[in-house]
């Protein structure tokens, strides 16, 4: 992701690439950020986030959850916007992240994709429009290094489906079935989590009944479409911070789907 939005941001001429982090033993610390691409910025992969704050005005994330809550105290701390993709936020580092954006406006999203969260909308509306009737099951698939499942999207999709029935996805989420499980539980809203290859993203939100199946899937070829995404959402985070408003927002607010 971050040599997407590397590539990102220099296609467009209204931002600027200010500065590259990386933890201190990367290999490609010490070097050009634009390496990688072929492309040479001026901008040297270093490990200094006061510095690289120092040097602009929103800093985009997609790390671990850790890292992400410290980035959102430095920026707090300097009074810096933020952009955060990443996901496996403990409901209390949610809570922590919700904390510093008093201070400073931030993104929060687990997939910064227009698409899924257009889709997102679209599995609201099929839920409360399909009714009680049919059952929700959740697909996602993503490549063998992902550490964290369901995924953060596969979990936004079904706290979308929930909340569209009246309900929470701590009531209703199953998240493993084995051996004899007795019939579906009417209400619940079941995920199959896929590992393997190089997948990018695919999530596939399915409403089965009787007689008839619709499904809501994106696919996710390049993760250039997850910094665009991006790019969209720090735009709107240096606009909320130019205008002094502060506050915890997501790409529904961004894309004017709030």
């Amino acid at each position: 992701m971050g040599q997407a939005l590397v590539e990102a941001a220099l296609a467009n001429q209204d931002v600027a690439l200010a500065a590259a982090l990386d933890v201190a033993q990367s290999p490609l610390a010490g070097r050009d950020a634009g390496e990688r691409i072929g492309q040479r910025t001026g901008v040297v992969v270093g490990s200094d986030v006061d510095a690289a704050l120092a040097a602009s005005d929103v800093l985009v994330d997609f790390t671990r959850p850790d890292g992400t809550l410290a980035f959102a105290a430095a920026c707090a701390r300097r009074g810096k916007g933020l952009v955060a993709g990443t996901t496996g936020l403990s409901a209390a580092q949610k809570a922590a992240l919700a904390a510093h954006a008093r201070a400073v406006p931030i993104v929060f999203a687990p997939n910064m994709s227009v698409g899924v969260n257009v889709v997102v909308r679209l599995v609201e509306l099929a839920a409360q429009r399909l009714g009680p009737g049919y059952d929700i099951e959740i697909v996602e698939m993503h490549h063998r290094h992902k550490v964290d499942a369901p995924s953060g999207t596969a979990l936004r999709l079904g706290e979308a489906a929930a909340a569209a029935t009246g309900t929470t996805l701590a009531a209703s989420g199953v998240y493993a079935r084995e051996g004899v499980t007795g019939e579906r539980r009417p209400g619940t809203i079941g995920f199959a989590t896929l590992r393997g290859g190089d997948v990018v993203g695919e999530h596939t939100v399915i409403f089965a009944t009787a007689g008839e199946r619709v499904e809501i899937t994106h696919k996710a070829s390049s993760r250039q479409t997850f910094a665009a995404g991006a790019l969209r959402a720090a735009r709107f985070v240096a606009q909320r911070l130019a205008e002094g408003r502060p506050g915890l927002y997501d790409m529904a607010d961004v894309l004017g789907l709030a």
